[in-house]
């Protein structure tokens, strides 16, 4: 606001000597000291209000975009009536009794681990059986024990 530095007070303050009694100088320093106080309660007081519009602004702002994304959402996702659970529910307990098939998933179909049924489960043939010769070699090396 003024640009009083150091020197400019330090001049004013000895005008103010010469000026001003020395038995008034105290009344006249209180008097100043609560002027500079309201001063800076009204400008602290006119910060916070400027602030408050500030944030009010910007929630008017924040409060439009929200409705703006809210908009696109309801557009894209074309909801024109409500969900209704009942109604859901009835036409999977009609299909369950009229026996329309069922899609059955792949992680369903297979129960175990076992890698042939989880090959069936997508579609795939399971592995060709080895010739009976190969497969009797194999439970002897599977049954030796391992040294």
């Amino acid at each position: 606001m003024f640009d009083l530095d150091p020197g400019k007070l330090i001049v004013i303050g000895i005008v103010a000597l010469i000026a001003i009694p020395s038995k008034d100088l105290p009344r006249v320093l209180r008097t100043l000291g609560q002027a500079t106080g309201r001063m800076r309660r009204m400008a602290a007081e006119f910060q916070g209000q400027f602030m408050e519009a500030m944030r009010e602004a910007e929630l008017v702002d924040l409060k439009k975009e929200i409705e703006e994304t809210n908009r696109a959402i309801m557009a894209s996702a074309k909801l024109d009536g409500s969900f209704d659970p009942l109604t859901e529910a009835r036409k999977q307990i009609a299909g369950a009794i009229e026996g329309e098939p069922k899609a059955e998933k792949p992680a369903e179909a297979a129960k175990d681990d076992d890698p042939d049924d989880v090959m069936a489960a997508f579609g795939a043939a399971p592995p060709p059986e080895p010739p009976p010769s190969e497969a009797g070699e194999a439970k002897e090396q599977a049954e030796k024990p391992k040294e």
